[in-house]
């Protein structure tokens, strides 16, 4: 039997985005070690495959682990380990209490997302110091990048989206390979590749006893494919936006020159 990890098939338009990212960023090199947050989706999957096709061919060494975080809920994962030793990824469950903790702890009608996030990435963040990590890779990409920016102007009156990198109060350096890439080669990889994902079900916010499931998140994705039906150029602009800031055209007296 033959027993070398198979390898899935990435397109080059992703590596090329991934590698001139990592690049102009910094965002992997010479001696890290990186833990990835994987989840199970679509993004973290490709995330998990990137690394691993890199840390194989890049001119540079650094060390990688896979950590999926448990919420308690009963999530089975065996299929996703079983993925990662197939392809050559290391990979670790960890089990958590969080799904009680947002039962527990979460006021009523407040956001599921915004407090599961702030757990999901402590928890993440726990086990990379844990493990002497000196990174931490999540599977965001530029659609997500947009649905923030619009979710924060529009609901919480900031211009605030997600960077490519940046460091956290604990000292650990959270970075975002991915972060320009586009939604739909996330989907395109795993529907080519046959690759199985994790269910909805194993978000804590689409529970059927959830009271507030993310319909705001849901409407923004809508209007920003609205936008992008009008202009098909939109996303490339708007990438290009969030590296061409004018801070000083704003009403912010910290960027003003006065």
């Amino acid at each position: 039997m033959d027993n070398k990890p198979s390898k899935y098939e990435i397109s080059k338009k992703i590596l090329n985005t991934v590698g001139k990212t990592n690049a102009e960023y910094n965002l992997i090199k010479e001696g890290d070690r990186v833990l990835l947050g994987l989840s199970g989706g679509k993004d973290s999957i490709l995330l998990a495959c990137i690394l691993e096709r890199m840390h194989r061919h890049a001119p540079f060494k650094f060390d990688f682990k896979a950590i999926t975080i448990h919420y308690g809920m009963g999530e089975k994962f065996e299929w996703l380990s079983e993925l990662c030793a197939r392809v050559g990824i290391p990979h670790e469950i960890y089990h958590t209490s969080i799904a009680d903790t947002i039962k527990e702890k979460r006021r009523e009608g407040s956001s599921y997302c915004s407090f599961c996030s702030r757990m999901r990435r402590g928890a993440l963040y726990a086990k990379a110091i844990e493990g002497g990590y000196n990174k931490v890779a999540v599977a965001h990409h530029l659609d997500d990048a947009a649905e923030s920016f619009f979710m924060n102007l529009t609901y919480n009156g900031s211009l605030r989206s997600m960077p490519p990198i940046y460091k956290a109060e604990n000292g650990l350096e959270v970075i975002r390979p991915i972060i320009h890439v586009r939604e739909r080669q996330t989907i395109d990889f795993v529907t080519s590749q046959n690759i199985p994902t994790a269910p909805d079900c194993n978000c804590p916010a689409k529970q059927p006893d959830s009271d507030k499931p993310p319909i705001a998140r849901l409407a923004t994705k809508n209007f920003l494919l609205g936008l992008e039906k009008d202009n098909p150029e939109f996303f490339k602009s708007l990438k290009s936006a969030f590296s061409n800031l004018h801070a000083d055209t704003f009403s912010d007296k910290n960027y003003l020159n006065l």
